[in-house]
Protein backbone atom coordinates (compact mmCIF):
# COMPACT_ATOMS: atom_id res chain seq x y z
CA UNK A 1 0.00 0.00 0.00
CA UNK A 2 1.09 3.59 -0.57
CA UNK A 3 1.60 6.07 2.24
CA UNK A 4 -1.81 7.68 1.65
CA UNK A 5 -3.56 4.37 2.26
CA UNK A 6 -1.41 3.68 5.30
CA UNK A 7 -2.14 7.00 6.99
CA UNK A 8 -5.84 6.83 6.19
CA UNK A 9 -5.99 3.39 7.79
CA UNK A 10 -4.44 4.74 11.00
CA UNK A 11 -6.00 8.20 11.02
CA UNK A 12 -2.72 10.10 11.00
CA UNK A 13 -1.12 12.59 8.65
CA UNK A 14 1.45 11.82 5.98
CA UNK A 15 3.86 14.04 7.93
CA UNK A 16 3.45 11.85 11.01
CA UNK A 17 4.17 8.68 9.04
CA UNK A 18 7.20 10.29 7.41
CA UNK A 19 8.40 11.46 10.85
CA UNK A 20 8.33 7.87 12.13
CA UNK A 21 10.09 6.77 8.97
CA UNK A 22 12.75 9.47 9.38
CA UNK A 23 13.29 8.31 12.97
CA UNK A 24 13.80 4.75 11.71
CA UNK A 25 10.75 3.28 13.42
CA UNK A 26 9.07 2.22 10.18
CA UNK A 27 10.62 1.57 6.80
CA UNK A 28 8.82 0.98 3.53
CA UNK A 29 9.78 -2.43 2.16
CA UNK A 30 10.02 -1.27 -1.43
CA UNK A 31 9.36 1.48 -3.91
CA UNK A 32 7.13 1.39 -6.93
CA UNK A 33 8.46 2.07 -10.42
CA UNK A 34 7.26 5.64 -9.96
CA UNK A 35 9.25 5.92 -6.71
CA UNK A 36 6.31 5.71 -4.30
CA UNK A 37 6.97 4.08 -0.94
CA UNK A 38 5.26 0.72 -0.67
CA UNK A 39 4.22 -0.47 2.79
CA UNK A 40 3.23 -3.99 3.76
CA UNK A 41 0.62 -5.24 6.20
CA UNK A 42 3.52 -5.81 8.62
CA UNK A 43 4.51 -2.15 8.29
CA UNK A 44 0.93 -1.18 9.07
CA UNK A 45 0.92 -3.43 12.16
CA UNK A 46 4.20 -1.87 13.30
CA UNK A 47 2.77 1.62 12.84
CA UNK A 48 -0.27 0.59 14.88
CA UNK A 49 2.06 -0.65 17.64
CA UNK A 50 3.90 2.70 17.61
CA UNK A 51 0.70 4.71 17.76
CA UNK A 52 -0.77 2.63 20.59
CA UNK A 53 2.48 2.91 22.58
CA UNK A 54 2.50 6.68 22.07
CA UNK A 55 -1.18 6.89 23.07
CA UNK A 56 -0.44 5.37 26.49
CA UNK A 57 2.39 7.84 27.09
CA UNK A 58 5.60 6.21 25.95
CA UNK A 59 8.21 8.58 24.54
CA UNK A 60 9.72 8.04 21.11
CA UNK A 61 12.86 6.53 22.65
CA UNK A 62 10.77 4.24 24.85
CA UNK A 63 8.77 3.17 21.79
CA UNK A 64 12.05 2.38 20.05
CA UNK A 65 13.04 0.15 23.00
CA UNK A 66 9.67 -1.60 22.95
CA UNK A 67 10.00 -2.19 19.21
CA UNK A 68 13.39 -3.80 19.75
CA UNK A 69 11.77 -6.15 22.22
CA UNK A 70 8.81 -6.74 19.88
CA UNK A 71 11.20 -7.54 17.02
CA UNK A 72 12.92 -10.25 19.06
CA UNK A 73 10.43 -11.36 21.70
CA UNK A 74 12.20 -14.63 22.46
CA UNK A 75 15.30 -12.77 23.66
CA UNK A 76 13.39 -10.90 26.36
CA UNK A 77 11.37 -11.83 29.41
CA UNK A 78 7.91 -10.63 30.34
CA UNK A 79 9.56 -9.27 33.49
CA UNK A 80 11.69 -6.95 31.35
CA UNK A 81 8.68 -5.67 29.41
CA UNK A 82 6.70 -5.13 32.62
CA UNK A 83 9.61 -3.16 34.07
CA UNK A 84 9.33 -0.75 31.10
CA UNK A 85 5.66 -0.17 31.94
CA UNK A 86 6.38 0.17 35.66
CA UNK A 87 9.15 2.71 34.94
CA UNK A 88 6.74 4.73 32.80
CA UNK A 89 4.11 4.61 35.54
CA UNK A 90 6.66 5.95 38.06
CA UNK A 91 7.63 8.70 35.62
CA UNK A 92 3.98 9.69 35.20
CA UNK A 93 3.40 9.60 38.96
CA UNK A 94 6.31 12.06 39.39
CA UNK A 95 4.80 14.29 36.70
CA UNK A 96 1.43 14.20 38.48
CA UNK A 97 3.12 15.24 41.74
CA UNK A 98 4.85 18.16 40.01
CA UNK A 99 1.60 19.22 38.32
CA UNK A 100 -0.27 19.12 41.63
CA UNK A 101 2.43 21.37 43.08
CA UNK A 102 2.06 23.79 40.16
CA UNK A 103 -1.69 23.76 40.67
CA UNK A 104 -1.34 24.56 44.38
CA UNK A 105 0.98 27.47 43.63
CA UNK A 106 -1.41 28.82 41.01
CA UNK A 107 -4.32 28.38 43.38
CA UNK A 108 -2.50 30.44 46.05
CA UNK A 109 -1.81 33.14 43.46
CA UNK A 110 -5.43 33.20 42.34
CA UNK A 111 -6.77 33.26 45.90
CA UNK A 112 -4.52 36.22 46.81
CA UNK A 113 -5.77 38.31 43.89
CA UNK A 114 -8.84 40.52 44.09
CA UNK A 115 -9.57 39.84 40.43
CA UNK A 116 -11.26 43.20 40.16
CA UNK A 117 -11.08 46.01 37.64
CA UNK A 118 -8.36 47.87 39.58
CA UNK A 119 -5.08 48.74 37.89
CA UNK A 120 -2.53 45.94 37.55
CA UNK A 121 -0.10 48.26 39.38
CA UNK A 122 -1.47 46.73 42.58
CA UNK A 123 -1.82 43.18 41.27
CA UNK A 124 -0.82 40.70 43.94
CA UNK A 125 -0.11 38.02 41.32
CA UNK A 126 2.45 40.18 39.54
CA UNK A 127 3.93 41.26 42.89
CA UNK A 128 4.27 37.65 44.00
CA UNK A 129 5.91 36.59 40.76
CA UNK A 130 8.26 39.56 40.96
CA UNK A 131 9.29 39.17 44.60
CA UNK A 132 8.03 35.82 45.79
CA UNK A 133 7.06 37.53 49.07
CA UNK A 134 3.33 38.16 48.97
CA UNK A 135 2.38 34.54 48.41
CA UNK A 136 4.75 31.75 49.28
CA UNK A 137 5.95 30.57 45.91
CA UNK A 138 8.16 27.57 45.78
CA UNK A 139 8.65 25.22 42.89
CA UNK A 140 7.03 21.84 43.34
CA UNK A 141 9.39 18.98 44.13
CA UNK A 142 11.34 18.02 41.04
CA UNK A 143 10.29 21.12 39.06
CA UNK A 144 13.53 23.06 39.43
Amino acid sequence: MKIGELVKLHGISVDTARFYEKKGLIQPRARSYAGYRIYTAGDSERLGFILRAKNVGFSLEQVRELLQIEDNRSAWSCEHVKSKVDEKMAEIEAQITRLKGFYSSLERLSDACCGGPVSAKACSILDSLETGDAVKLKPPAGAE
